[in-house]
């Protein structure tokens, strides 16, 4: 489903001067929501979310890809963004990431390090000083983590 929705909704997010950064479908029946990441250059502000709501919206309402009854939220990713695509971990090479992985890597399957690169295949996290190469297929979970000075 999210797929078809990214289908949907990405030319119309990319007409608006935005990037759909991360798309998420939670809950079920009447109670589900639809969440939205946008992200542009400059940053986002309030009104970048209320317009791309407002044609969001409307994209759906004709293409009607979600049966029922849903909410709409739209956001920026925030500073501790998730990391979904592989162009996401290029652009934040040098960066702290923290990744879970669905079945443990060597006993492990939370790992907290510094972005040292990243190819369509993979990334690596430098971790207390050791490499470690963490295939995209493994990946559950991904987020920045941001240092504060």
């Amino acid at each position: 489903m999210s797929q078809r929705l990214v289908k949907i909704l990405e030319p119309v997010v990319e007409d608006l001067g935005f990037e759909l950064w991360h798309l998420e479908l939670e809950g079920s029946g009447d109670n589900r929501l639809l969440r939205l990441y946008i992200d542009a250059p400059e940053g986002i502000v309030l009104e970048d979310c209320e317009r791309v709501s407002h044609e969001v919206s409307a994209a759906l309402d004709v293409a009607d890809p979600l049966p029922g009854a849903y909410r709409l939220e739209v956001s920026s990713p925030g500073l501790d963004r998730p990391l979904t695509k592989p162009d996401h971990f290029r652009r934040f090479l040098g960066e702290r990431a923290r990744v879970t992985l669905y079945a443990p890597l060597e006993g492990r399957r939370r790992f907290n390090g510094v972005l040292s690169d990243a190819d369509d295949e993979g990334v690596r996290l430098e971790c207390d000083g050791e490499p470690v190469t963490l295939p995209f297929a493994s990946i559950a979970k991904a987020r920045l983590v941001p240092e504060f000075d």
